[in-house]
């Protein structure tokens, strides 16, 4: 029979912990999937009819009452649940190939050239995300895509700084040298060792970004900067919630914990990515 050791003990118990918070952040994710896709083929009422009750508490035939112009909340919530993964799933994708793409050039260009482009990420950086939001607002108007394109573009500087970081180290390493020396081309390179190197520091932090996005999301939406009426978003509820709050809690509570649910569970799987996808924190650990 073959001994247990005392790392073998110690391991055992992590990787239980990593397991579980990834489960339970896959769970609180998946509820809110699931709901945003029904929402694309059912909801209870439609988002415009005003013909309830204004203010009806939680009960038949409007499960969770209704707002102060008499729509049916549920309906709301269920939007809301699609438009904040739409927004952030779109902002993630848009803000990761950027990113990525920028960072890239700036860890294989020259100096000079590298050094511009730092220049130019950390201006984006520093720019805040709602005047950049208001910006492509005034351009495009409050859109759906308007919100994808302002945060994706707020996203891409912070994805790109960090490529360029992990490109930058991997590419001091003696194996580069090597297969630069065997006579391997830079594309290859790049699609063969560079990128296998840093995806899973970049995936966690694309989770990561996720979680962002879907409150900057909420507070464009709570700002009237995301989707127009009668797109219900979590964020314009809120808004709209904060008058009779005191009157109609449940306006107010429902997508606030709908948010809260969403962010942790993001945040949880990003923090489960972390440990299974890089082998050098599983070590540490």
């Amino acid at each position: 029979m073959t001994a247990v050791t005392e790392a073998d003990a110690l391991r055992t118990p992590r990787r239980s912990r990593r397991s579980t918070t990834l489960a339970i952040g896959c769970v609180l994710v998946g509820m809110i999937v699931a709901v945003a896709v029904v929402s694309f083929f059912w909801v209870p009422y439609d988002p415009a009819d005003t013909s309830g009750d204004r203010l009806m508490p939680p009960g038949l035939p409007h499960l969770f009452g209704t707002d102060k112009l008499g729509r049916d909340l549920l309906t709301q919530l269920m939007i809301g649940a699609r438009i904040a993964l739409t927004v952030g799933v779109g902002s993630v994708a848009l803000g990761g190939l950027l990113g990525v793409a920028g960072g890239l050039a700036a860890g294989f260009a020259t100096r000079w050239l590298d050094d511009t482009i730092s220049a130019l990420l950390d201006i984006l950086i520093a720019f805040p995300t709602l005047l950049l939001a208001m910006l492509v607002v005034a351009v495009r108007q409050a859109s759906l895509g308007s919100a994808i394109l302002a945060i994706g573009l707020a996203m891409s500087a912070i994805v790109a700084r960090l490529t360029r970081v992990l490109v930058k180290r991997v590419l001091s390493q003696d194996f580069i040298t090597a297969s630069r020396t065997s006579g391997t081309s830079w594309p290859r390179v790049v699609t063969e060792h560079v990128l296998p190197n840093i995806w899973p520091t970049l995936l966690v932090n694309l989770a990561l970004q996720l979680g962002l996005a879907v409150l900057a999301e909420a507070s464009l939406s709570y700002l009237g900067l995301g989707p127009p009426p009668p797109n219900a978003s979590w964020g314009s509820m809120l808004q709209e919630a904060q008058a009779t709050v005191l009157t109609s809690p449940v306006g107010a509570i429902a997508p606030g914990v709908l948010l809260v649910v969403l962010v942790i569970g993001v945040n949880l799987i990003a923090d489960g990515l972390r440990d299974v996808a890089d082998p050098t924190r599983r070590r540490t650990r």
